[in-house]
């Protein structure tokens, strides 16, 4: 037996710098640390510069007009106002009272809105005939133009012909004889538009609370089930603080939605065109009030002071239900 080695393999000769073989992989390397760096923030970009020129922009502009005296129908006033148009805010009845009407509205359509969605998916998540039929059934209502629902309920809460009355009466609640006027008070009107509210989004939520669902093991509910629990419990318990992302995206939306309430009191008033939500402002809103101020009363930048003070409710209302549901969900874990 030989004692020599064998030769190693020959390996190739390196390519000379500046080759086509050194141009084409230098291209390459290139081109994934261009696609690993940079792409991402080039595909979110779009989004960014759109929040820019159209929601940033706008709000820092709105800022600058609620300082000034703008008013469409009298130019020749200074044109610093300075923090006067906030500090008329606080003697305002009309603010004060569209803020009471809005926060009525939206107790009135936010909780029992969100506990009825959550009671909706809970039964659609079950085992049922025609699963798919009753899942799309629930979207309906909110893919049906919001103008066109609107005026189907105003007719529906009219004091003479409308249905609601006729139910009640049904119930013996009111009657021909006596039928409630919807229009006449604030807490009538304020029911007719929270129904209005809830009709439209409780398929929408339930069908975000449904999609968390579907995510839970079923074997969580199984050994529930053994434990004693039965299906009440077993939402509360299990349900609830296992969606509570889910849940806290609806408070928090539902929140900013039911602040900036616009269409449903507005097309509820057979006086639209005034904005002055009923004859005495029984359901007018703030979003009317700044609409009416801004480009009926032609001053827009006490409209835009208003703007900024429903925008630091709505971030104080949003941080208080995130932490008091974050609280709550929490609790039952």
């Amino acid at each position: 037996m030989s004692s020599t080695r064998a030769a190693p393999p020959r390996r190739p000769p390196a390519p000379q710098r500046g080759s086509a073989g050194d141009r084409r992989m230098t291209w390459r390397d290139r081109l994934y640390r261009f696609d690993m760096r940079y792409m991402p923030y080039l595909m979110i970009a779009p989004f960014f510069l759109l929040f820019v020129v159209f929601g940033l922009f706008p709000l820092l502009f709105n800022a600058v007009v609620s300082l000034r005296n703008y008013r469409l129908d009298d130019p020749t006033l200074p044109y610093w106002a300075g923090v006067e148009n906030f500090s008329r805010l606080v003697a305002d009845e009309d603010f004060w009272n569209a803020l009471a009407n809005t926060f009525g509205i939206f107790l009135l359509s936010t909780v029992p809105q969100l506990l009825l969605a959550l009671l909706v998916a809970s039964l659609l998540n079950r085992r049922l005939r025609a699963q798919t039929w009753w899942r799309v059934g629930v979207l309906l209502p909110y893919v049906t133009p919001i103008v066109a629902s609107t005026m189907v309920f105003s007719v529906f809460f009219s004091r003479d012909f409308g249905m609601a009355n006729w139910a009640l009466g049904l119930l013996g609640i009111g009657g021909a004889d006596d039928p409630i006027d919807w229009r006449a008070d604030k807490l009538h009107a304020w029911i007719a538009i929270a129904t209005m509210v809830n009709w439209k989004w409780i398929g929408y939520n339930a069908l975000l609370y449904l999609a968390a669902m579907q995510s839970i093991p079923r074997d969580v509910y199984e050994a529930a089930a053994i434990d004693g629990a039965g299906q009440w419990k077993q939402l509360w318990r299990i349900t609830v603080p296992m969606i509570q992302p889910v849940v806290l995206f609806t408070v928090i939306l539902s929140t900013i939605g039911g602040l900036q309430l616009f269409t449903e009191p507005m097309l509820f008033d057979p006086n639209a065109q005034a904005a002055t939500g009923g004859p005495d402002g029984e359901w007018q809103t703030i979003a009317q009030l700044i609409y009416k101020v801004g480009w009926k009363d032609l001053n827009l930048g006490y409209a835009a002071a208003m703007s900024w003070a429903l925008f630091l409710i709505i971030l104080i209302v949003a941080g208080v239900n995130y932490l008091l549901t974050n609280r709550l969900s929490g609790g039952r874990r």
